[in-house]
This record gives C-alpha cells, structure tokens and sequence, in this order.
C-alpha cells in the first residue's frame, strides 16, 4: 500500500477552516452580547432616571410626611396623657376635700342624732323601770 496523504491533508486543512470559522463566529457573538448589554445597560439607566427616581422622590417625600405625622401624633398623645393625669390627680383631691368636708359638716348632725337616740332610750329604759316598780 502507498501512503497517499492528500485526503488526510485535505481533511486537515478543512477541519482548520471550520475551527477558524467557530472561532470568528464567537468572538462575533462576543461582541454582539457586549453591544447588547451596553444598549439594555443604557436603557435601564434611562428608565431609573425617568421612572424610578422621581418614584423614590415621591416615595422618600411621602415617608418624610409620615415621619412628620407620626412625631406630632406622638407629642399630642404625651399632650393628652399629661392632661388626663393631671385631671385625675385634681379629680381624686376634689373627692378628697368633699369627703373631708361631708364628714366635718355630717359629723355634728351624726352626733346630734346619737345624742338624741340615748336620750330617748334612756328615758324609755327609766320611764319602763318606773312603770314596773309601781306595779
């Protein structure tokens, strides 16, 4: 058998073709997939700029306004909390002196009353004993 190396050689060279092909087919793809990414890159840019910044702003504004509220609701509530302890306190020192008062101006009729109750008995007890000892 010869040796005829032209169909390995023609194989060879084809084979080097292709993997010079793929190789240019890639780095087209390459650069392809980076254009892209720029182009998307930019236009999400564009959308933060247009979309979600001025969204934050409002959202970050809305937030400064809750922030706000809630510290005045805040010291209103102290306000109110303050004030009804304070009408607490003034209401229990009112029971305080008309208790103090009802029991120096009732304290005087009470003992009058008692005073008037043993007077009766007593002259009801004495008033029997006489009764019974002239029978």
């Amino acid at each position: 058998m010869t040796a005829d190396l032209s169909t390995t050689n023609l194989l060879l060279g084809i084979l080097a073709a292709v993997s010079v092909l793929e190789a240019l087919v890639i780095i087209g793809a390459g650069v392809a997939g980076f254009m892209a990414y720029r182009k998307v890159m930019t236009l999400i840019e564009g959308l933060e700029q247009r979309q979600v910044a001025p969204a934050m702003a409002r959202v970050n504004a809305i937030l400064d306004d809750v922030k706000g509220v809630t510290h005045k609701v805040k010291e209103e509530t102290e306000l109110v909390d303050d004030a009804i302890h304070k009408t607490m306190d003034r209401i229990d020192d009112t029971a305080d002196r008309v208790r103090s008062n009802v029991r120096v101006r009732t304290s005087r009729l009470v003992g009058f009353i008692r005073g008037a109750r043993v007077a009766i008995d007593t002259f009801v007890n004495n008033h029997d004993s006489q009764t019974q000892a002239s029978n």
